[in-house]
């Protein structure tokens, strides 16, 4: 059983394609947002009741809405939704990059690591591509090669996949590259405007910098060499290498 979610809700292409791309390795349940929840990272719904309904139902896929979060999905489809444990977790197509630091925002990341916490293989899919009516063709056909190493292979333990594929035609992409996340920072800014009453209200803008140009091991230079990249993600924020030099700050 392969559970399906995202972050830009239930009616974008992305997820739809991300289901005729996980179809033909079993049954498919989708749980996911009614609206849009990009840049929700993690984020659960605590102050107010969550409900869910079956959308529709053809072949071997079911599809369900949630009025919660991406990980409010994932959550209620563990304790109310399926019939035991997903064996896989996928989450996207999302309509946009996730690479680099945009993994700590990203509400289709949020899922995949509410997966691995719970110890099963999950993936993110992502597209650098926002046009609602994107062509994720080459998306589905290089997921499919790494969906079908997972189910092979699986995943080490605490670990979950981020992929993410390039805004070229099939026949431009160059295969598949195993890579780190880039170093680099998104650097916001509030654009100040004004609402028809001249109150002032505040818009996120900003862009990307990425502090290694020049490095070609990154997801970065995969993508803007129009690679797929995939970067294995830990759910440990451990910096084991700090531990010793801390060490004189504990009271023994």
């Amino acid at each position: 059983m392969i559970l399906v979610t995202n972050d830009d809700g239930i009616e974008a292409k992305g997820i739809r394609s991300l289901v005729e791309m996980v179809k033909p390795y079993g049954d498919v349940v989708v749980v996911a947002p009614y609206r849009v929840h990009s840049g929700k990272s993690h984020a659960i719904t605590v102050e107010i009741p969550i409900r869910y309904n079956l959308l529709k139902q053809y072949e071997n896929v079911k599809v369900y809405g949630c009025t919660g979060t991406p990980v409010d999905s994932v959550k209620l489809a563990f304790s109310a939704i399926l019939p035991r444990r997903p064996d896989l977790i996928v989450s996207g197509i999302n309509h946009g990059s996730n690479a680099s630091v945009s993994v700590v925002y990203s509400g289709t990341m949020g899922a995949v690591i509410e997966g691995c916490i719970n110890d099963i293989p999950s993936v993110g899919f992502s597209l650098l591509d926002f046009d609602p009516d994107a062509d994720f063709s080459a998306a589905i056909h290089y997921g499919q090669n790494i969906i079908e190493h997972v189910m092979e292979d699986g995943l080490p333990a605490r670990t979950c996949l981020n992929v993410n594929v390039p805004p070229v035609a099939q026949e431009q992409v160059r295969g598949i590259r195993v890579c780190r996340q880039a170093r680099g920072v998104w650097r916001e800014e509030f654009e100040k405007r004004l609402d028809p009453r001249k109150g002032e209200y505040y818009w996120l803008t900003g862009y990307f910098e990425n502090h290694e140009n020049g490095a070609t091991d990154t997801d970065e230079w995969a993508l803007e060499n129009n690679f797929v990249s995939v970067v294995p993600i830990q759910v440990d924020f451990t910096d084991y290498d700090a531990i010793e030099s801390l060490k004189r700050i504990q009271n023994d």
